[in-house]
């Protein structure tokens, strides 16, 4: 499969990984264009890959081109690139890029929209996609491909969703990391030395989440499973409802959803 990327940002390189981990591709076959002249020196010393500055340059080979650029870039890629794509494959990460807007600016009908995170950089991501009625079958396996090596995938027949997956999974890590740092600092605060404290605290997370998926069991019968009558655990989880901690994560994903509309709306504009 040969592969060309506009832009070789950080979820740029997690997918070359992840493309060169399960052998999609070989490293000829994968063109990287950046305009840092030391992003494209790094990308093509760490895994042997085509790296150039011209975007047209990088499209030409390609029967999948991966967008990943900045939003604010986009008018400047789409002057370049609009009408130039003919039948390959365009698959987008671009935040609050819609499909419409992809469509229009390019010329071009053949889109994949998704919404990864950053677990991607491990392989261990999640991945949310939808594809025009244009995009081939041969082309939504190619893009499924892709996806899964970077971790999980789903796909959904509506634009929206990726919205409402941008607020749970896309600034999910950011919401987990918030929560792992507080409970790490509040190791340290009762007594036990920070990188014991890190070392229990991420644990306990990793432990945890595999056990939710493996159990199959509801969320809150596991809890109960902790939760001894009158114990610590039931002292702590009162601690954390009177402190609101449910309800400010609901606030919190619906400000990001409500933020993510407003950007798909506007289109970065």
């Amino acid at each position: 499969m040969r592969i060309s990327f506009i832009g070789g940002g950080v979820m740029a390189e997690a997918i070359v990984q992840g493309i060169l981990r399960k052998g999609l591709a070989t490293p000829g076959d994968l063109v990287v264009s950046d305009v840092a002249p030391a992003r494209r020196e790094i990308l093509s010393k760490r895994y042997d890959i085509i790296t150039v500055h011209s975007n047209a340059q990088a499209v030409e080979p390609a029967e999948v081109v991966i967008l990943s650029i900045k939003p604010q870039n986009l008018t400047e890629v789409f002057g370049g690139l609009a009408g130039n794509l003919s039948d390959r494959l365009l698959l987008s990460i671009v935040a609050g890029a819609s499909i419409g807007t992809l469509m229009e600016g390019f010329r071009h009908e053949r889109i994949v929209r998704v919404m990864p995170n950053t677990p991607a950089q491990i392989g261990q991501g999640i991945s949310v996609w939808t594809a025009t009625e244009s995009v081939s079958e041969d082309q939504r396996e190619a893009a499924q491909q892709i996806l899964m090596a970077l971790g999980r995938e789903i796909f959904v027949s509506d634009e929206k969703y990726l919205d409402m997956a941008t607020a749970v999974s896309g600034s999910g890590p950011a919401y987990i990391f918030l929560i792992l740092e507080a409970l790490i600092d509040a190791a340290v605060h009762i007594g036990l030395g920070r990188q014991l404290a890190e070392e229990l605290v991420l644990q306990t997370a990793v432990g945890s989440a595999l056990f939710a998926r493996k159990s199959g069991k509801h969320l809150a019968e596991l809890r109960n499973m902790v939760t001894s009558p009158a114990g610590t655990t039931a002292a702590a989880l009162l601690k954390l409802e009177q402190a609101g901690l449910r309800a400010s994560l609901i606030e919190a994903v619906t400000a990001a959803y409500e933020r993510a509309t407003v950007l798909g709306r506007t289109d970065n504009k």
